[in-house]
């Protein structure tokens, strides 16, 4: 954390961070001057990026799937850093499966954790916000949400539509409060999310490069609509995928 930056002062409470797209978006606004949440359901993984990120940076164990954890941890990081600026519901899971093989209890699993999950942090910040008429809250979509998941199966791209739909639905409830909702649909990122051989073909076809993007893509998109720079943007869900869907 840095006396100055785009986001110097502010604090960030970013879901998944303790590896991948979330712990890139964690460093992106620590290293602008924020105070960092790093929420992750993993207690190692929370607590090693939060020392690496340290100082001003708060480790949360979490699990976003439940609202008497979501909740705790707002009240924890408002006792920690008194105020929430930004938002970030990164937090994800995904397993690959077909419209055939899905089973009940994977569909909640994914469902639950990212479209649930979503939505109970942004309840959670949303009373805290509207009262200070002050923040902004970025939501992990994806692609999946604009093709219908051509390889990640159906709980996956149910679960990121319902993201994007909720994204616009509480930038429309939230503009008149001055808070910013805003989405990033990442395509293909290089991520262990991502490191399996059924999406090797499919990046392939990325007419940037034919390669993955990078985590720290999506972080310097999170970057932009969380600062000053986007002041003007709500109700948007931004593609960072080298061109593989364009509309």
């Amino acid at each position: 954390m840095t006396s100055s930056g785009k986001l110097a002062g502010e604090a960030a409470w970013v879901t998944g961070a303790g590896r991948g797209i979330g712990r890139a978006i964690a460093q992106a606004f620590h290293d602008q001057g924020a105070m960092v949440v790093v929420a992750d359901i993993d207690p190692e993984s929370a607590h090693r990026a939060a020392t690496d990120l340290a100082p001003g940076c708060l480790p949360l164990v979490m699990d976003v799937s439940s609202k008497a954890s979501v909740d705790d941890g707002f009240e924890n990081a408002i006792a920690h850093f008194g105020h929430l600026d930004i938002l970030v519901n990164c937090a994800g899971v995904l397993n690959y499966t077909t419209w055939e093989d899905c089973t009940e209890e994977e569909w909640d699993r994914v469902v639950d954790t990212n479209m649930k999950g979503t939505f109970l942090c942004c309840q959670a910040v949303l009373e805290h916000m509207k009262e200070r008429r002050h923040g902004t809250i970025i939501n992990m979509s994806s692609i999946a949400a604009k093709t219908g998941g051509v390889t990640v199966g159906p709980h996956y791209a149910g679960s990121k539509g319902g993201i994007s739909a909720m994204t616009l639905g509480l930038a429309a409830h939230l503009a008149p409060h001055g808070v910013r909702v805003n989405g990033i649909a990442p395509g293909v990122i290089d991520t262990p999310m991502t490191d399996i051989p059924e999406l090797q073909g499919y990046a392939d076809r990325i007419p940037l490069g034919g390669t993955k993007g990078r985590p720290e893509d999506i972080a310097n998109c999170a970057l932009f609509l969380a600062s000053e720079d986007a002041r003007h943007i709500t109700g948007e869900i931004i593609d960072v995928n080298g061109g593989l869907y364009m509309d």
